[in-house]
């Protein structure tokens, strides 16, 4: 009994594990380069796309105020509740260390009571305006990959602007408007980023909803990465494969999550009322408690560790490539043009890696992936094959993309979208959806078959539903129990 018991469960463990095989655990963690593995020619290399896991980007930048002289404390100052002019009794002085906010406590570890926070000087010289820039700088290129928080400790400010760039601070784009009236501070009409879609994710929006002055439980601003994210990956950002697939093939997508350096743009303290009162000025002011960044650094998927090393984020880079961002191939392995890293397909993605260039040491290399001989003919030049062109046949001609060789393009972001959810992959192919295949997608996979049932046009259910693993799961429980103790059955 107990034989034939463990055989049926043997049978159903099996049953249970192809139907988990289309659910993989994670969708490509990308966090190995490269593996060894074994082919008839014996032990080699297998090279991946690679990149460092998110953390904490704060533990790393650099903070400038502009104006310098604009934290709090010197000369020493009193400063009032928002809610209660009349209580004045807060004082900031620089040279007490319990009574000084320097800009370093917007980065130190929170939890803490009474909390840490920058503080700015009161708005004593209305009515100039109160505005400060806080700028943050990695001198590395950096992908952002979780919500940007901000903390106040003070009332939300009435406007701000946040700002990115990618030269390293000498050209500055907005990221998002903030403020109480954004018709009023930036003629904009007010938007939160459940207005926006898959095609208006890199709209530059005004929100009211984070500049609604001070309450007491109200001092969070947010700008939400995860949300945009939502728009390709779904709203728990399950199907991380679409998100990839836009990643790899839209460069402005791709841009708009990285940056070199932030800036918050303070432009107008929190009021909490129409009029400022002049008769007690010393209760508008701008106090940071807490920034929150996570990001990666941006290794062009070379590389999976970034090291910080004399106050300095570069990466270790992979793939025989070089560079602060892995950004060009080693010398003597320039055998074909640099290229990213790509995420797809998934989980182990394309290493994209530099190969050694024969002309490195006197000989008359051509691409062998573009060129029909991998060296220069009688003339001395190399012989491309169809779409391929360039002195080393390593370019591509218009309408091809460089895949292993030109590939004609049979899809693209523009003109060739794959249908049914089908994500373009390096524009050589279409990687459709389980119920679907054909050359963009377009024919339901049944139909080759001849099996589609009258419901099929609706799409076919994906193989291993979840409902399907939960009943073979608890049967697989039962079984377990009947065996460990046959009394109860």
């Amino acid at each position: 009994m107990y034989l034939s018991r463990f055989l049926s469960i043997h049978a159903l463990w099996v049953t249970v594990s192809s139907v988990m095989q289309p659910y993989p655990l994670v969708w490509g963690h990308y966090d190995v380069c490269k593996t060894q593995i074994y082919t008839e020619e014996g032990k080699v290399w297998d090279y991946m796309a690679c990149q460092p896991e998110s953390t904490d980007m704060t533990k790393y930048l650099k903070v400038k105020l502009d104006p310098p002289d604009i934290t709090c404390g010197d000369p020493p100052e009193s400063f009032c509740a928002m809610g209660n002019p009349y209580m004045c009794n807060n004082e900031c002085d620089a040279s007490t260390p319990e009574l000084a906010h320097p800009p370093e406590l917007m980065f130190d570890f929170e939890g803490r009571h009474p909390s840490t926070f920058w503080q700015s000087a009161t708005w004593k010289e209305y009515p100039k305006p109160l505005q400060v820039n806080i700028t943050l700088s990695w001198s590395k290129t950096i992908e952002l990959t979780d919500n940007i928080v901000i903390t106040f400790e003070s009332g939300r400010p009435d406007q701000m602007i946040l700002e990115k760039s990618l030269d390293y601070g000498r050209t500055w784009q907005p990221y998002q408007y903030y403020a109480t009236d954004c018709l009023d501070a930036f003629h904009m009409d007010p938007k939160s980023v459940k207005d926006l879609s898959q095609h208006t994710v890199l709209e530059i929006i005004c929100t009211e909803e984070y500049s609604t002055g001070y309450t007491t439980n109200s001092k969070i601003i947010h700008f939400e990465i995860k949300d945009r994210f939502a728009f390709f990956a779904g709203p728990r950002l399950r199907n991380m494969a679409s998100l990839y697939g836009q990643l790899d093939t839209t460069k402005k997508l791709r841009d708009f999550f990285t940056v070199t350096d932030l800036r918050i743009r303070l432009l107008r303290p929190a009021v909490g009322e129409i009029f400022v009162d002049e008769l007690h000025l010393a209760r508008y002011f701008y106090a940071i408690s807490d920034i929150k960044v996570r990001g990666r650094c941006k290794c062009n998927l070379h590389a999976t560790v970034c090291v910080y090393d004399n106050s300095k984020l570069t990466c270790e880079c992979e793939h025989n490539t070089t560079g602060p961002d892995c950004g060009k191939c080693k010398k003597n392995y320039q055998g074909r043009p640099w290229s990213p890293g790509s995420y797809l397909p998934i989980p182990k993605g394309t290493a994209n890696t530099c190969i050694p260039s024969i002309s490195s040491i006197g000989k008359c290399y051509c691409n062998p992936l573009g060129s029909i001989h991998d060296r220069c003919n009688g003339s001395g030049f190399c012989e491309c094959k169809t779409g391929t062109t360039g002195p080393k046949c390593d370019e591509c001609l218009p309408g091809n993309s460089w895949h292993y060789g030109c590939q004609p393009n049979v899809c693209d972001n523009e003109l060739l979208h794959c249908q049914n959810g089908g994500t373009c992959h390096n524009n050589v192919r279409c990687l459709c959806p389980a119920a679907y295949t054909g050359i963009l997608c377009e024919k339901l996979r049944c139909e080759e078959a001849g099996s589609c049932s009258s419901d099929s046009s609706q799409g076919a259910p994906p193989q291993g539903s979840p409902a399907l693993l939960l009943l073979l799961l608890l049967l697989l429980l039962t079984a377990l129990l009947g065996t460990a103790n046959p009394l109860l059955f």
